[in-house]
């Protein structure tokens, strides 16, 4: 799952003070399951940006907007897109850039993209990868400490948590707390003895 987060409002209307006759497009997979881009939320958008002034031509919720075939499929499920002068996307980067890759008038995103999470137990848990392109998450008990550390340390933890928390944000439980709970319960904490460089750091 792609974990986002909603712009403020009055930052989308910065976005699109120079446009009109907007067409929203909502996301009925990740999206959605945040609350950022099903279809409770392209309603509200929609009505929000009447209330700025702003003229809505329609809106869509496509089942995944990082899947959308044509520009086609968006007319079949809406003919108003057709009358567009502009997209809002109410969804992550990759389905911002695959709608912006069919369509011919200006694109905008309503959301931040921030980091690859899941759902477990009911709940949504974000930044558990950081996308990197090269997995070594075995090493550390199957938490990735690129994506969850705020410091992406690979090498250990940084020595300024208190109580098994983290130091940049206190809310937080230490990755590297967790880590070596894991792999010690595995009986694999010589997987920490690896030192990693420079090279492997930056990849």
């Amino acid at each position: 799952m792609i974990i986002s987060s909603a712009k403020p409002f009055e930052e989308i209307l910065e976005l699109l003070k120079d446009e009109d006759d907007i067409f929203v497009i909502g996301c009925n997979a990740c999206a959605a399951k945040q609350h950022l881009g099903g279809e409770p939320e392209v309603i509200e958008m929609c009505q929000h940006l009447e209330e700025a002034g702003k003229h809505v031509v329609g809106g869509v919720i496509p089942s995944a907007a990082c899947s959308v075939a044509s520009f086609d499929s968006l007319i079949e499920k809406n003919p108003a897109i057709k009358n567009a002068k502009t997209i809002l996307v109410m969804a992550c980067g990759s389905g911002v850039s695959i709608i912006s890759g069919l369509a011919e008038t200006p694109v905008y995103p309503s959301n931040n993209t921030q980091s690859l999470g899941g759902r477990s137990q009911g709940e949504v848990v974000p930044e558990l990868c950081a996308m990197c392109g090269d997995c070594n998450i075995y090493y550390f008990g199957g938490i990735c400490p690129k994506g969850q550390c705020p410091k992406q340390l690979l090498n250990g933890p940084c020595g300024g948590s208190i109580d098994g928390k983290c130091e940049v944000d206190p809310e937080k439980d230490c990755v590297w707390e967790l880590i070596f709970r894991k792999l010690e319960k595995a009986g694999r904490l010589d997987l920490l003895e690896k030192v990693w460089t420079v090279e492997e750091i930056i990849e």
